[in-house]
């Protein structure tokens, strides 16, 4: 054959090589990586490898309809009605751009959110005042927990997610496969708020009295890798924002820490005088306390302070919790574990899960080819429909690994949906082919394939409409299931089945 030969031959199969272009590249999405332990690159859900699931909502309420026009300093009106309220400003949030106001502690009545925001020239009600939080606030804690389960090697393959229900209710669902309930409730339980205080002692008169100053949180600070000085002692190297270094070297001036040659920390000995200490908290939790090395003083003293500053702590765990902290952020408020559910399954019944599973669709690929091949009763028409029923759930698998979706139950169920609707649809284009009698010209063929064709595009647009909503909406398992449906309608109705029309055509075909 010819160079033009082979070219005719392509451009007249261009389907069939299409669909080989499909195959090689979900082969080459599902092959694992060089160095990876498990047979295939597949991801799976808690289902079918066992782990942790967490759906709850975020604790706090927002007050909304407020008009911040005229507030000029968004910080000091939140320090403002904060104080009004008896709570930290952490605990606070002001929304100008959608006009509401977020207050994280369920113990603060509706009442009293209303009557401190009108303090601070707010018209607002107690009916204003919702018992939720805003989108924003989820975003946010969907970026923290992200961060700490990305940072946190025993919780590789964890996912985040933010559900809203058909009410409009938010909810924080969070999946760590491998997990136990115990370790993903500690994760989550925990916010993160970490903050360095100068304690030190105050003469007051004739008092001395012991201060508690914050110096800065994680939000003024950029944290670097774990690391040991030379005796072993562990560290968080980190490097202040312009402001915070300004702002803790003028601390360390007023407070009498830069006038000594070094400081002497005695705070777990003796916390009623712990003389000159930083102290290391996160979430109201001490986490070390230490003096000021003498060339850090003499640092401060002659007004050398640059940056970077090391945060010490009194083993490699917490310094790796306070790195984790530092990276992920604080988790704006906490989540409602209480108000919400949680899942685990062992890892046995998961690979039992596994098992099944792969044992079911063997049994419905099995089963289709037997109807398929008695309905017929002629291998020319049978053969290439299974295979390429077979090709699509292939390809769907590769589309699966390529984008990382995790395969659960729900998923192996549209699987199976996809494998029943795609013969279905081969079966008309079949029928449609060879009960109106012998097909003698490719003309007659393609006749024939377009009416089959039609009937088989409106079918998959009813289902595409009328699976579309359950990927949109907060329906659980059933959210899986349809946008496996979807993407197999998709690539049955763009690939696999104009393909087996070439390889139906060329088979049963007489070309003129």
């Amino acid at each position: 054959m010819s160079v033009a030969d082979y070219y005719a031959e392509a451009k007249d199969n261009w389907r069939i090589l299409l669909l080989t272009v499909f195959l090689l590249v979900s082969a080459a999405a599902i092959a694992p990586g060089a160095n990876s332990e498990t047979p295939t690159a597949l991801q799976f859900g808690l289902e079918l490898s066992g782990g942790t699931q967490v759906r709850a909502p975020l604790e706090g309420k927002t007050a909304t309809g407020l008009d911040f026009s005229g507030v000029d300093d968004v910080t000091a009106f939140e320090e403002s009605v904060a104080g009004e309220l008896g709570v930290p400003a952490t605990a606070v949030q002001a929304r100008p751009g959608s006009g509401a106001f977020e207050v994280y502690d369920e113990n603060v009545s509706d009442g009293a959110i209303a009557s401190a925001l009108q303090a601070n020239g707010q018209d607002v009600a107690a009916a204003d005042v919702e018992g939720r939080v805003t989108e924003q606030t989820y975003d946010t804690a969907k970026r923290v927990i992200e961060t700490k389960l990305a940072e946190s090697p025993d919780f590789s393959g964890g996912t985040v997610s933010i559900q809203r229900t058909p009410t409009g209710d938010l909810f924080l669902k969070v999946e760590v496969p491998g997990a136990t309930r115990d370790e993903v409730l500690e994760l989550l339980n925990e916010r993160g708020l970490v903050r360095v205080v100068a304690t030190f002692p105050d003469q007051r008169g004739n008092e001395t009295v012991v201060r508690n100053v914050t110096l800065f949180t994680q939000d003024d600070l950029q944290s670097d890798v774990v690391r040991e000085d030379s005796e072993g002692n562990p560290y968080v190297p980190v490097t202040l924002t312009e402001e915070a270094a300004q702002n803790f070297s003028q601390a360390m001036r007023t407070f009498g820490y830069a006038e000594q040659d070094g400081t002497v920390c005695n705070f777990e000995a003796d916390p009623e005088n712990p003389g000159y200490c930083l102290v290391t908290w996160k979430d109201g939790q001490f986490v070390s306390a230490h003096g000021l090395h003498p060339d850090l003083s003499r640092s401060f003293r002659n007004d050398e302070f640059g940056r970077a500053f090391r945060m010490n702590t009194e083993s490699i765990e917490e310094a790796r919790d306070i790195r984790v902290a530092l990276q992920a952020g604080a988790l704006p408020t906490d989540i409602a574990i209480q108000e919400g559910d949680n899942l685990f399954i062992e890892s046995e019944f998961a690979q039992q899960f596994k098992l099944f599973s792969l044992i079911t669709g063997i049994v419905a690929a099995l089963a289709v080819a037997a109807v398929v091949f008695v309905r017929y009763r002629e291998p020319r028409v049978a053969a290439p429909m299974v295979a390429t029923a077979l090709a699509e759930v292939f390809i769907l698998l590769g589309f699966a690994a390529s984008v990382g979706l995790a395969l659960d139950l729900s998923h192996i169920a549209g699987f199976i949906a996809v494998i029943g609707t795609g013969v279905d649809d081969l079966v008309i284009i079949a029928d449609e082919v060879l009960n109106r009698g012998d097909v003698k010209t490719r003309r007659v063929f393609q006749n024939r394939f377009r009416k089959a064709f039609w009937v088989i595009g409106v079918a998959a647009i009813t289902t595409i409409i009328a699976m579309a909503p359950l990927t949109v909406l907060s329906l659980g398992d059933l959210t899986g299931f349809a946008l496996v449906t979807i993407v197999g309608v998709l690539i049955g109705v763009l690939v696999t089945r104009p393909a087996y029309g070439d390889i139906l055509r060329a088979l049963m075909t007489q070309l003129e």
